[in-house]
């Protein structure tokens, strides 16, 4: 298969260098010998996502997605699998994963949060190590050093550390993503099946835990074709495009059923609107941590997508031939096919995040080496690093605000936490309590215990019963007799709408027998609002 030579010419071993990028003057054997093992650098990005991950794990109140997490990860196995024959069928992985993590630790916001935080950790280490890969096959400086910052900036994105504190399975499909990533490089640069085989198993996993993580099949078909077609050099042996089609489709072969029954209930992102520039820049910022940090982390993306295009010796993989198809065609695609059915959402391509933070670290180690290669400006060995080093302290400076930001009780656009506590402090015995529409019962999930005191007059059969997250409703008439001997009743709905659009007949007089009473007060919870009202 000439794999050999493949990995010769893909995947260069790490030159001894100092960290400027010029070789090591002492011989290559001692230079090896002082070099940090290859396992320190994702090690050390893995313990940073560990730590940064648990900081005030349990501070963000839950929010709604959460509280339909612990309602189907909580059922037993039995009643999950009918839910996803209804309802959420592209979440029911995360659900079974799920399941025996609140058997054993409970359903407190630290424990149901914990598998995200150590996936996102993995994630980082994994970033780490396809960092080390990318830089030494683009003949980038100081190859361990540029994995560790990759690993090390995907820890510092906001937008890595809300995920990482999300009980939902974005974090856990961007781990696999991640994985995916490193061994297709890993997959080129050796070429042996077994590496293809657990290149398509990582790649059906993410899908498994996020159907959109699928388009990383369009985005590495991208990275494949562009390395056919650069220098032969740097080309892998022939049947490899045919070897990452057929894992590629294996994968997608094996969750075929999953997206039958996603597109089956597509009803649950009708929800969802058509994007426009405005989620475009909004998408952008988030990936960059700010609006203020656009711009260096834009120019630092682009100094490291162009590293490795013309090194000193030929090679085929660099971290922008790797990282730009994985960052910007899933988002392009997502937007793209929004313009006819809405299907964009920012946390649907979080699993591209590693992809920048891949990018500015190539950028930041280019930078190094452009410095060192200029003796004019006075810079040699680790002091070429400190162009690099003043602009990772900008970018914390810049981060240093969202990081906190992502971590207040606030964070979510739900504050369920605050809305359990106005309930506990206001409820009197016999309140009564509906929602409007329907779908907003999955709100009492979070923290159900001032919940429980309240008579849900509109229910007819509860979540579990009826195999769905928010139950089934009675009708109209039964309605209008539960509501006779009601003196006060909650109204829970969202922000922006005073009457939301009815769902259903129920909905419609839910809104009439409200209007009979006089509102005694109201209370904003984030995006979520509570009225009481009174007769």
């Amino acid at each position: 298969m000439g794999s050999d030579r493949a990995s010769t010419r893909l995947a260069p071993t790490e030159p001894a260098a100092t960290p400027g990028g010029a070789a090591a003057p002492g011989g290559t054997a001692v230079a090896r010998r002082r070099a940090a093992p290859v396992w320190l650098p994702p090690a050390v990005a893995a313990l940073a996502g560990l730590v940064s991950g648990a900081w005030r794990l349990g501070v963000p109140s839950l929010w709604r997605d959460e509280a339909a997490t612990i309602d189907a990860a909580q059922r037993p196995v039995r009643q999950i699998l009918p839910l996803l024959a209804h309802v959420d069928a592209v979440n029911g992985a995360y659900y079974l994963f799920l399941h025996p993590v609140i058997v054993v630790l409970g359903s407190s916001p630290a424990a149901i949060r914990a598998p995200s935080v150590a996936a996102m950790a993995v994630a980082a280490g994994f970033t780490a190590a396809l960092g080390r890969r990318l830089a030494a096959a683009a003949g980038l400086p100081a190859p361990g050093l540029t994995g560790l910052l990759a690993g090390l900036l995907l820890v510092a994105a906001p937008e890595a550390t809300r995920y990482a504190q999300d009980a939902r399975p974005y974090a856990i499909a961007t781990m696999f993503a991640t994985a995916a990533t490193y061994l297709l490089v890993r997959a080129l640069a050796d070429g042996r099946w077994r590496w293809w085989g657990a290149y398509g198993a990582a790649l059906a996993c993410a899908g498994l835990f996020n159907l959109f993580a699928l388009l990383l099949i369009v985005a590495h078909g991208l990275s494949v074709l562009a390395l056919r077609a650069g220098p032969a050099a740097g080309r892998p042996p022939r049947g490899q495009l045919a070897r990452w089609a057929a894992a590629a489709a294996a994968a997608a072969a094996a969750l075929t059923p999953l997206l039958v029954a996603g597109y089956r209930q597509r009803t649950q992102v009708a929800w969802l609107t058509r994007p426009g520039w405005h989620a475009a820049r909004m998408l952008a910022a988030g990936l960059a941590g700010s609006r203020a940090a656009l711009l260096p982390v834009a120019l630092l993306a682009f100094a490291g997508a162009a590293a490795g295009l013309v090194p000193r010796r030929a090679a085929g993989l660099t971290p922008g031939l790797i990282a730009l198809p994985w960052l910007a065609a899933p988002a392009l695609i997502l937007l793209g096919a929004s313009q006819a059915h809405p299907l964009y959402t920012a946390r649907y391509v979080e699993f591209s995040q590693p992809a920048l933070a891949l990018l500015c670290a190539a950028g930041l180690s280019w930078l190094a080496g452009a410095a060192a290669r200029r003796p004019r400006l006075g810079l040699a060995g680790p002091v070429a690093w400190l162009p690099s080093a003043a602009i990772i302290v900008i970018l914390a400076v810049l981060l240093a605000g969202p990081q906190q930001a992502v971590r207040r009780p606030g964070a979510w656009a739900d504050n369920l936490r605050r809305a359990s506590a106005v309930l506990a402090g206001h409820e009197r015995p016999g309140d009564a309590v509906l929602y409007l529409p329907a779908s907003r019962r999955i709100v009492a999930m979070a923290y159900p215990r001032p919940w429980w005191r309240l008579r849900d007059i509109a229910l007819a059969r509860s979540p579990a019963a009826s195999a769905t997250l928010s139950g089934t409703e009675v009708s109209p008439a039964v309605l209008d007799q539960r509501f006779a001997g009601v003196r006060r009743v909650w109204l829970v709905t969202l922000r922006g709408v005073r009457r939301p659009p009815p769902d259903s007949g129920t909905d419609q007089e839910k809104t009439a027998l409200i209007g009979q009473l006089h509102l005694l007060g109201r209370w904003h919870a984030g995006d979520l609002i509570l009225r009481l009202y009174g007769r």
